[in-house]
């Protein structure tokens, strides 16, 4: 196998001598240039594996150098050199196609493993492996072959190649984590951890001992070291799920650690350098978060530096009923049911694919959980799906006056129809829908038990369910 080769671009002899020899101990093979058009010539002879252009160049900028590249070399990796601290040359360098960034002075245990990953993702690239293989591997957890999703998995594919942060923007729901989890599977850092968090399941105060780590000692409780999530994700990915929760005094901190590519654990004298990727996600508005001062314009920007957004289920109503059939193929084989998945009828199907779903993905997974449960033998009808329908705005009076006909109506309030159910409240504003119809199901479920002995036989008879139905509900209702 040939020797690798590495261009390095920077006008200040000390930095080209560093890196020609922390390369070459690397064996690898290093031309060092100062100028643009010494880069232009050494890009025409021949090609290289690896890429270092300095920001700042006497005849041009380094950001020509990384537009060449992308053009006419798309299969080599360009990382930008920057001054100490230079955020928006890094997001721009990222932007128009940079793998990576290095800030001045070089850490070398950084730049060596910043080279080994860009050095694998161009061997993968020229091989066809590595990404591609992953996305096969994974694209099927990506169902959907609409227009769309198409270009969701296009992207998914693009963006797996570099190392600039990734903001996924997307109602909740939509399947953001599994978005991340398929850049990290299909790049370089494959092989490394995936870190998922959720920002807004952490308290305030641990947060940053959750993320840094602490040492023995550096607080009450704190009775051994710990390494934090940055640790934990080194060599890999750190994915911040509803980033636009995090305190302001944390942005700061996170920003830092973003930048330096180090964090601090909590008691220590000294930072730890760590290697990781940042992928962030919120159903939120991160911009106007930003506009309102409730979120850091300049963490925004260092993590949003190149947006994909997922698409809610309304906006690819052709994908539902793929998704619908391979969720119920995950129920199966999840019960290792031996008469195989259950199956929609056709009118059930037809009520899926025209239903808004304002929970998207996770709102049918949870919608066929219930069904599978709910309905009798292998087949699913309309009324096993039991579809929410909001009440149109009405008066308080006519709310009152319609209150038993949209008891009728609703396949779920039936289970509340007993003559003696005491009657909930009508859903306002204050009441959520889901909350109000859970509240109309456990007052009659209820009702039924006390009727009965709490026998759940016969509770489930005078209900009109049956008996897996009613042990369902009183799971997902929490009744003892």
């Amino acid at each position: 196998m040939s020797q690798q080769t590495v261009l390095v671009i920077d006008d200040e002899r000390d930095i080209r001598e560093l890196l020609t020899i922390t390369l070459g101990r690397m064996d690898l093979k290093v031309d060092a240039v100062g100028t643009v058009a010494e880069a232009r010539h050494a890009l025409g002879e021949r090609s290289y594996d690896l890429c270092f252009t300095d920001m700042r160049l006497p005849d041009g900028s380094g950001q020509e150098v990384i537009e060449l590249i992308a053009a006419e070399h798309p299969d080599t990796p360009v990382a930008m050199i920057t001054a100490y601290g230079n955020v928006d040359a890094a997001v721009t360098a990222l932007k128009a196609g940079a793998f990576d960034f290095v800030s001045k002075p070089v850490d070398i245990q950084m730049l060596r493993r910043l080279v080994r990953t860009a050095l694998k993702l161009a061997e993968e690239k020229r091989s066809g492996a590595g990404a591609g293989s992953a996305a096969t591997h994974s694209s099927d957890r990506l169902i959907g072959d609409s227009a769309v999703m198409q270009q969701v998995r296009s992207t998914i594919g693009k963006l797996a190649r570099n190392q600039a942060p990734v903001y996924i923007a997307g109602e909740s729901g939509v399947g953001k984590e599994l978005v991340a989890r398929l850049i990290h599977e299909q790049g370089p850092r494959a092989t490394g951890p995936f870190v998922p968090v959720n920002c807004g399941a952490i308290p305030s105060e641990l947060m940053e001992s959750e993320f840094f780590g602490h040492r023995k000692g550096s607080f009450t409780g704190a009775g051994a070291d710990k390494e934090g999530l940055f640790q934990a994700a080194h060599g890999g990915t750190l994915f911040l799920d509803e980033v636009a929760e995090l305190p302001l005094h944390m942005q700061v901190k996170l920003l830092r650690a973003i930048q330096e590519k180090a964090v601090r654990p909590i008691g220590a004298r000294e930072e730890v350098a760590v290697d990781v990727r940042i992928l962030s996600a919120t159903h939120k508005n991160l911009a106007a978060l930003v506009d309102q001062s409730q979120f850091r314009q300049d963490l925004f920007y260092r993590i949003n530096v190149i947006e994909l957004r997922v698409p809610p289920l309304r906006e690819r109503r052709g994908d539902v009923s793929l998704l619908a059939d391979f969720v119920l193929r995950q129920l199966a084989a999840k019960s290792k049911s031996e008469s195989g998945a259950v199956r929609l009828l056709p009118e059930a199907r037809q009520a899926l694919e025209e239903y808004d779903f304002p929970g998207n993905v996770r709102e049918l997974e949870n919608i066929l959980e219930r069904a599978v449960a709910m309905c009798d033998g292998d087949r699913i009808d309309t009324t096993d799906l039991m579809l929410p329908q909001r009440p149109p705005r009405q008066s308080a009076d006519t709310a009152a006056a319609m209150h038993t006909h949209h008891h009728a109506q609703s396949g779920v309030t039936q289970l509340g129809s007993a003559p003696s159910a005491p009657p909930a409240p009508a859903p306002s504003s204050e009441l959520p829908l889901d909350d109000y119809i859970s509240n109309l199901e456990r007052t009659a479920i209820m009702k039924a038990l006390e009727e009965s002995r709490y026998n759940k036989t016969a509770a489930a008879r005078k209900l009109g369910i049956t008996f897996r139905a009613l042990r369902y509900k009183l799971k997902k209702l929490g009744i003892d």
